[in-house]
């Protein structure tokens, strides 16, 4: 049996491609779609089945926080009891893919996790502060650029510094960096940074996330939602700073404060989180569930950045694969049925 590590995807991997893929990939889970539904109908919400069986993918409508938080956390849990025979020794996600985690692991269960993301993904939407952006700092052979990293964070750092402007670090993917902030921090990085092909690339309908724009919506959450839903995880989770938290060895208090409060409005270093789940736990392949498939190229980048099993290049990751499969992405049917088969 196979050791992975599982990877949780956050927003933007549910995009035209995937639509109708709730039902498409899924038909053994009508049950707990269910009842996703269901809690959506009480909050007076569009219900997944309906947004996912739609004769058309919408950007207004499926991008909205409060529609495709519900959809990623549906698609990414129904992969995870879709798993076979797999040894899953550790779960992490990027940004959003915490609370995935969270209930992925144990540590919520599949509606209390459902209830939470869907209430962020709300309350995020609601308020819509600032937006995001994501910018590479490597060339294309995915090898890191210290330089041009530092030359971003120093750019980044003097718009900042501007009055009326906001902008930080929100995300950081190994091979890109995803910024946030206001309007006037954002259009001063695409006005100041070098063009890269479409980069700095605006991401649509996000706002603000893991900056200090968010301390509204996280002392709101903080006071929405009790510790006390928080139960010890059954499987190890790697959190936004590498952290680690252990079965039977996590205080209930402090996740509910990391999940509410830091992972809220600091940086999310999902490279850090890849980085700690490859060194750790050494898993034999790490398994990214859907929606989508972009979160792939993230992971590959990170390993290549800590330099895991001496790759230091995308050939270096691309001939590892073809030897022996060390990433596996659930959006994509030749790699499913690798692990649920």
């Amino acid at each position: 049996m196979r050791r992975a590590v599982v990877i949780c995807p956050g927003r933007g991997t549910y995009n035209t491609p995937e639509l109708g893929s709730l039902a498409r990939l899924n038909p053994d889970k009508v049950a707990l779609f269910k009842g996703f539904d269901a809690l959506r109908r009480e909050n007076g919400q569009e219900t997944l089945t309906e947004l996912d069986g739609a004769s058309r993918y919408s950007i207004a409508k499926h991008t909205r926080g409060d529609n495709a938080s519900a959809l990623i956390y549906a698609a990414s849990y129904a992969d995870f009891l879709s798993l076979k025979d797999i040894d899953v020794v550790a779960v992490t996600g990027n940004s959003m893919g915490w609370y995935t985690t969270l209930a992925c692991a144990g540590a919520l269960s599949a509606n209390q996790g459902f209830k939470l993301v869907n209430t962020m993904g709300q309350m995020m939407q609601d308020s819509l502060i600032g937006g995001q952006l994501v910018y590479p700092i490597t060339d294309d052979t995915w090898q890191p650029d210290p330089s041009q990293r530092a030359d971003v964070i120093t750019l980044v750092t003097e718009i900042a510094n501007q009055a009326d402007h906001s902008l930080a670090l929100s995300i950081d993917l190994g091979g890109m960096l995803v910024l946030a902030g206001n309007e006037a921090g954002l259009a001063a990085f695409s006005d100041r940074a070098s063009p890269q092909g479409q980069f700095p690339l605006r991401l649509h309908n996000h706002a603000a996330f893991h900056t200090a724009l968010q301390e509204p919506v996280s002392r709101a959450a903080q006071q929405r939602f009790d510790p006390a839903m928080f139960e010890q995880p059954d499987i190890p989770m790697i959190d936004g700073r590498g952290a680690i938290w252990w079965p039977h060895a996590t205080d209930r208090k402090a996740l509910h404060s990391y999940t509410l409060g830091h992972q809220v409005v600091e940086p999310y270093d999902f490279a850090k989180a890849v980085t700690i789940a490859a060194r750790e736990f050494a898993p034999d392949v790490f398994i990214v569930l859907g929606p989508g498939t972009t979160l792939g190229g993230a992971v590959a980048q990170s390993l290549i950045s800590s330099a895991w099993q001496g790759m230091r290049s995308k050939s270096d990751f691309q001939t590892r694969q073809s030897e022996t499969t060390l990433l596996t992405a659930m959006g994509r049917p030749d790699q499913r049925q690798q692990v649920t088969a």
